[in-house]
């Protein structure tokens, strides 16, 4: 065998538009590059490292998982897969968990326990319907649902029988056919939509209205959920209970790793061999979910991320006023979204030369995702280089 000579950087597939930085450390909410230039993170691998880097409990988590079992497969019960359900379905609104591998993982195993628990209802029910503004994923039945052009257009034909309605209610009414319609998936907060928080009212009248058609209502809580909006689930701020409830992100702490919590009913419909998956829910990732999740339920941390994220919202406010450069602010907890004249990536590669790190949602849209472990102070300092930068 001839080894290969290719450079090491052009070896990886050309599908991500990655910064001009290779990452090597993290020390609390700061990462630092191959040259030691440290760089205030305000995108947390995208909302999976909640607790910043160099946690002292998730790293004596993974030696302890290291010397126990990694791997067995779901043809056998570990105690780590089964404390982990236990804890997220007694926590919340469910009463059994789904381990998968990601977030759109996830999201396609709800799609399929809708149509699962749709079916036992009448044979006709199988549709899912998104809102406008919705991401849920890339795969093929998750793009489907997925409110980005850009990303549907070169995969079609997608997925049959999923569709996109507006964010209103009417809208929805009339796309919601007590006969066929078996789910209606949305985001409490839409992330890549352009961090956009439903309104509460819109929101109780979709649960209404699901269980007035006999309608399963699904929240993907994939990036708003286990803590980022200063409560350990998303739904917790409006007054409702959905069906089902997808999560993922920082659930792991950067190891892959997806949940999907049923409610019973759901539950009772799903059959062994419906659904399946090889590493989800293995014994070392679930050892360090238990930690995770463990550290993400602490009251004390929940209240500083609500009090610090009205602080935040404030602040943002401020420097829209102070600079005349944002026109919208949009947000809670530890998920914001600024709409900034010009480009959000003009932004977003200002900051990062001034050492922040920022990401966008949309052409427009600024998105601000800081570890969930952030002070005030570490946020106080990265907002004062987004209002330099602006």
């Amino acid at each position: 065998m001839t080894l290969s000579t290719t450079p090491a950087a052009d070896a990886l597939l050309g599908n991500y538009k990655r910064a001009p930085i290779t990452l090597v450390d993290g020390d609390g909410v700061y990462l630092i590059d191959a040259d030691g230039k440290r760089y205030l993170d305000f995108v947390s691998g995208i909302a999976v490292n909640a607790l910043g880097y160099g946690d002292d409990g998730l790293r004596a988590a993974l030696h302890d998982a290291a010397d126990g079992l990694i791997h067995v497969s779901n043809l056998y019960a570990t105690a780590a897969g089964e404390q982990l359900a236990a804890t997220l379905a007694g926590a919340s609104f469910a009463s059994k968990v789904f381990f998968c591998n990601s977030g759109a993982e996830a999201n396609e195993a709800a799609f399929k326990f809708a149509r699962r628990w749709g079916r036992t209802r009448a044979d006709t029910k199988h549709e899912i319907i998104a809102l406008r503004g919705s991401f849920h994923g890339r795969l093929f039945g998750t793009l489907a649902a997925t409110d980005r052009p850009s990303y549907r257009m070169p995969f079609r034909p997608l997925a049959p029988g999923i569709s996109i309605a507006e964010r209103d209610i009417e809208d929805l009414a009339a796309a919601l056919s007590p006969e066929t319609a078996a789910a209606v998936i949305l985001e409490p907060v839409q992330g890549e939509g352009g961090v956009r928080v439903l309104d509460a009212g819109f929101v109780r009248e979709v649960r209404a209205l699901t269980k007035e058609r006999d309608v399963a209502l699904i929240f993907d809580e994939i990036q708003c959920g286990l803590g980022r909006t200063g409560t350990l689930f998303a739904y917790e701020h409006f007054d409702v209970e959905p069906d089902m409830l997808t999560l993922a992100k920082p659930i792991a702490g950067g190891l892959p790793m997806g949940a999907v919590l049923v409610t019973d009913e759901v539950a009772s419909t799903i059959k062994p061999g419906d659904h399946g998956t090889t590493f989800g829910g293995g014994p070392f990732v679930a050892s360090i979910a238990n930690y995770v999740v463990g550290r993400l339920s602490d009251p004390v941390l929940l209240r500083t991320i609500t009090q610090n994220g009205e602080w935040l919202g404030k602040q943002l406010n401020d420097i829209a006023h102070r600079t005349g450069r944002i026109r919208a602010v949009r947000g809670l907890g530890y998920i914001w979204g600024i709409d900034v004249m010009g480009t959000a990536a003009h932004v977003v590669a200002e900051a990062l030369s001034a050492g922040l790190l920022t990401c966008s949602a949309g052409d427009y849209t600024v998105r601000l995702l800081p570890p969930l472990v952030t002070t005030r102070e570490e946020l106080a300092a990265g907002l004062q280089i987004l209002e330099e930068v602006l």
